[in-house]
């Protein structure tokens, strides 16, 4: 067999490996940043493994050469790539019926639903992550916790973490670390960690490689594509519950509720009906108004856009401490607001 590897690869190769692909029932991912193939003696690719950033995506082996060690050949090559990238925690996003490959392949798992299996390559990653988070000094209960993104942190986001403190004995924020936001993930958790800085029952956490957001989360392998959203979900919310919550003593999680996005919608939905069984009551939190309008990250990005940081309108939508942080950080942040 022959190797050969794209990054990613373009024309004419890249249409035989979305081809071939499509042979054993998987999508090509367009935001891969390296692929390797193996090929037969006739150059027909018959397996491939591809890599965006530390996540392994688009792995399948054709059906007539199950058995020859090809999936390995191509993984350990995905791999190899990620670690000299700068990934040495490397994952993967698969079938559940493909877990004894990524066992064989020095994988472990993190969480299982009906449709994904979730896997890294170190044993008890989440686990020992999730140990090393801050905890309180006591047992005191109830403990809750907020999942948000948090781009930028608004009074929306102090006024939903702000009632929920008050609420519980100690409180969790987790700040999604998926650099797939307008800010940084590193200046996002800086604003959450100012911003709740006087409320002294609140632990601010990045989530690290594992709470996961949409703009993470490979579905190359999902055939039913009108329910790749509520897949997601289920995932996440295993993931919460099983890798967060459970360890954490978290029984109570806090939303805003949505009149913006039917997507987030339907997640406040699902995690009411999914999080109760797994320990966890879920509050929803009417949102904060500014005006006759929610406040919400979305309108403080298109005053950005439209206004820059002086923007009169920002002092309504955005606590001090944000506008601080996101006027010293301009320089560095203009080139993307104004692209």
């Amino acid at each position: 067999m022959d190797m050969m590897q794209g990054r990613p690869f373009t024309g004419r190769t890249l249409e035989r490996v979305k081809q071939f692909l499509a042979s054993v029932g998987l999508l090509y991912d367009d935001g891969v940043e390296m692929t390797a193939c193996a090929c037969d003696d006739d150059g027909e690719i018959v397996a491939s493994a591809s890599r965006q950033g530390p996540v392994l995506k688009c792995v399948g082996v054709a059906g007539d050469h199950q058995g020859e060690g090809l999936a390995a050949a191509v993984v350990s090559e995905a791999v190899t790539d990620a670690i000299s990238a700068g990934y040495s925690h490397v994952f993967v996003f698969t079938k559940p019926g493909n877990r004894a490959i990524f066992d064989d392949l020095g994988f472990f798992p993190i969480v299982q639903t009906a449709d994904v299996l979730f896997m890294e390559n170190r044993r008890d990653g989440a686990a020992r992550f999730v140990a090393s988070l801050e905890r309180p000094a006591d047992n005191a209960r109830p403990v809750g916790a907020v999942v948000a993104n948090c781009n930028p942190f608004t009074r929306g986001h102090r006024y939903l973490i702000e009632t929920a403190a008050a609420e519980c004995a100690h409180l969790h924020v987790f700040v999604l670390s998926a650099e797939k936001s307008d800010f940084p993930a590193a200046l996002r958790l800086q604003m959450v960690k100012a911003g709740t800085a006087d409320l002294k029952n609140v632990i601010v956490h990045p989530t690290g490689d594992y709470l996961i957001s949409a703009a993470t989360f490979p579905d190359y392998f999902l055939k039913d594509r009108a329910h790749v959203d509520d897949v997601k979900c289920e995932l996440d919310l295993a993931i919460f519950a099983s890798c967060f919550a459970k360890p954490l003593g978290i029984t109570r999680r806090f939303v805003g509720t949505e009149p913006f996005s039917p997507v987030t919608e339907r997640y406040n939905e699902a995690m009411k009906a999914y999080l109760p069984g797994r320990g966890v009551e879920v509050t929803e939190v009417p949102r904060l108004k500014a005006g006759d309008a929610a406040v919400s990250a979305t309108r403080v990005r298109e005053l950005l856009r439209r206004e820059g940081p002086q923007s009169p309108g920002l002092a309504a939508l955005l606590p001090q401490s944000t506008l601080e942080l996101l006027r010293a950080a301009w320089p560095q942040l203009a080139s993307h607001f104004e692209a």
